[in-house]
């Protein structure tokens, strides 16, 4: 097995993919979480906010890039999307190589891309590892959150792969539906099997 071995973890939104994320960390393998790494390129003195500005005049401020107004301009907009994801996703595979580089002597890492299977990103994955629950759990957690409509979570959800779909193409799945203290035991387990495959 190539060393580290290389673990896309994904899932569709309010599955609980941030908390598996962070047991990952918990338990010493490093993770690289795309968003972050787009919220740190987009904030006061990120390095997207200049050219993000020149492609949508507007969208920037003080504080970086204005996420809702730059949301306005790309949402029901498949060309503008497209330019913003030219800006942004070439960025993220530099930020991305350099982690992989930076953590080359770990046993596993794991890359924290929530569409990964929408977005093709698999090519450099040896597993996938997908976080999941029972679709009322999900939606009662996503309506808990601040500002969100069901009819905003029916969009969000007709953009994203079917849960179903992302379960059957896992090599693993993490049941979040279950108390903290399972989730966790479920994840050490996975970890404990990706270490030991790395070092055969």
């Amino acid at each position: 097995m190539t060393r580290p071995i290389i673990i896309g973890l994904t899932g569709s939104i309010g599955m609980g993919k941030s908390t598996v994320a962070q047991m990952f960390r918990d338990l010493s393998v490093p993770v690289f979480d795309a968003d972050a790494v787009v919220h740190r390129m987009q904030a006061h003195g990120g390095s997207l906010v200049a050219e993000i500005e020149a492609r949508f005049p507007g969208t920037t401020g003080p504080d970086g890039v204005d996420r809702i107004a730059l949301g306005n301009q790309v949402f029901d907009n498949p060309a503008a999307l497209a330019g913003l994801e030219a800006i942004v996703h070439p960025a993220v595979a530099r930020e991305r190589e350099a982690f992989l580089l930076e953590n080359a002597g770990a046993d596993a890492v794991v890359l924290d891309i929530p569409l990964l299977f929408e977005k093709a990103a698999t090519g450099l994955l040896h597993r996938i590892v997908v976080v999941s629950t029972e679709q009322a759990t999900q939606r009662a957690r996503i309506l808990a959150r601040p500002g969100m409509t069901p009819a905003r979570f029916a969009e969000i959800m007709a953009l994203q792969t079917p849960d179903a779909e992302k379960r059957a193409r896992a090599d693993h799945v993490i049941d979040t539906g279950l108390t903290l203290a399972e989730t966790r035991a479920q994840v050490a387990a996975l970890v404990t099997c990706f270490r030991a495959a790395a070092r055969r």
